[in-house]
């Protein structure tokens, strides 16, 4: 069975993980810059600095886009690229997104454009970065420039990309830049502050937009589904936990700002005394009219009922699959995660990011086998179907990522990509993966494989 008719097959990749051009005498200077300088921080001692290249190599990754047959591009902008200073546009910034969505739009891949995916300008860190209340004025001013330059080219926005990692680990466990270690309580107007950019941005792309502008942002949380999927009891208790704030780990303590206009009462149960003071101006900004709900979904916890009104987390069982970054498989994530999330918030649902890393290495004739996620791509989307068929109006997956990129604190140690890269010598290498998705898309996922994910090896 194919998916629905104009369903949307991309692929993802981010600003700081793949461009390069960063750092000392670049004019680029972002946060993550500044963080991977700082030593025994990334497992590999690297940085973002060179990453994949692809600020001058952006044509000929297009091609291999081309190739693939990807309908659309999920990039970022660099904040940082484009406002160095927090303040001023730089044009070689502005001109390099010129040239990369013009090549997008000649290979007839539209391009999802994400606003913000973790490089904030240095500069802008120096004065406060989240926790200062006047980064939603700095934001506004980048947002504008970039909306007024290429909103009649781009007409899918993302605004902001999982927020809740770049507050939580940004200002709370430091293990994100820019590595602060703060009070709870500023934390929490950090995260205020960033839901006030995000609808900000949405404002002013809607003033320059049109009627075919498409706005979401990419929301993350801890996900978690039934223990049993033949227990309604358990169905119920999967269903309230994603939506539970616990820490920073809940979906709805970003979702329901934006969608709702109000922080759950979960959110004020759980913080207490430390939450802010919400002016319900604040909340009118926050709640602007969202297009679609985009999320990043990797894998999920199990959850069951315990037959007194509550509810229990289940261990994996001993032989559950893992990906090389130690991350449980649980394909019927792609399932229930978007099933909770269409129910209650009433918006089609894009599926922004999902893959797997692995640690596979080219063998001695230069292919790359990828057996792992071949099958990966196959069980999900397998499940992303089950979704589809129970009426869930899901519009697009895209794919984890296009090239084996900069992985954050991972350095290069970690994969994700669909083409391999040699990080010495540049060179990009489709694998087996890449051909079985070029299939997928080809077919509008019709060859997607059943629940045994076998027939994945057609292309390996």
């Amino acid at each position: 069975m194919s998916f629905p008719e104009n369903f949307v097959w991309g692929a993802a990749a981010a600003s700081y993980q793949i461009e390069g051009n960063t750092g000392e005498g670049t004019g680029v200077t972002s946060i993550w810059d500044e963080f991977c300088r700082q030593p025994d921080i990334i497992f590999d001692k690297s940085s973002g600095a060179v990453a994949c290249d692809h600020f001058h190599r952006y044509a000929d990754d297009v091609q291999l886009m081309v190739a693939l047959g990807l309908k659309a591009y999920r990039l970022s902008f660099s904040w940082a690229r484009i406002m160095p200073d927090g303040e001023n546009v730089s044009e070689p910034g502005m001109a390099f997104y010129d040239k990369l969505i013009d090549e997008l739009l000649a290979g007839h891949i539209t391009p999802y454009v994400t606003l913000y995916h973790w490089d904030m300008p240095h500069a802008l860190q120096l004065k406060g970065g989240y926790l200062n209340r006047e980064i939603v004025r700095y934001f506004e001013k980048y947002v504008e420039a970039v909306a007024k330059r290429f909103s009649q080219r781009v007409k899918h926005w993302v605004t902001v990309n999982e927020p809740i990692n770049y507050i939580c680990c940004g200002y709370w466990t430091g293990s994100h830049a820019p590595g602060w270690k703060l009070p709870i309580r500023d934390v929490l107007h950090g995260w205020h502050h960033a839901l006030l950019c995000h609808g900000a941005a949405v404002k002013i792309l809607r003033r320059y937009g049109d009627a075919g502008t498409q706005i979401g942002a990419a929301i993350t949380g801890w996900g978690y589904i039934p223990a049993d999927e033949n227990n309604s009891a358990d169905i119920e208790a999967a269903r309230r936990k994603n939506f539970e704030c616990e820490k920073f780990r809940s979906i709805a303590g970003w979702a329901d700002p934006m969608i709702f206009g109000a922080y759950p009462d979960s959110w004020y149960k759980f913080w207490g005394k430390d939450t802010p003071k919400v002016d319900p101006a604040d909340m009118k900004m926050i709640a602007q009219k969202l297009d679609y709900f985009g999320t990043n979904i990797y894998f999920a916890h199990t959850c069951r009922a315990t037959g007194d009104g509550r509810m229990e987390l289940v261990n994996p069982p001993i032989n559950t699959p893992r990906s090389a970054a130690n991350w449980p498989i649980t394909p019927a994530a792609m399932r229930w995660l978007p099933t909770f999330y269409f129910e209650r918030y009433k918006l089609p649902v894009i599926i922004l990011e999902n893959g797997i890393c692995d640690a596979e290495f080219p063998d001695r004739e230069g292919r790359v086998h990828d057996a792992c996620r071949v099958n990966h791509m196959h069980l999900y989307l397998g499940e992303l179907r089950k979704a589809i068929e129970s009426g869930v109006d899901i519009r697009g997956y895209f794919h984890w990522s296009l090239l084996d990129n900069f992985e954050w604190i991972e350095g290069y140690t970690r994969r994700f990509g669909l083409i391999h890269v040699d990080h010495k010598t540049q060179k990009r290498t489709p694998k087996d993966s890449a051909q079985v998705y070029r299939e997928i898309i080809r077919s509008n996922g019709a060859i997607v494989a059943g629940e045994s994910g076998m027939a994945g090896e057609r292309g390996a």
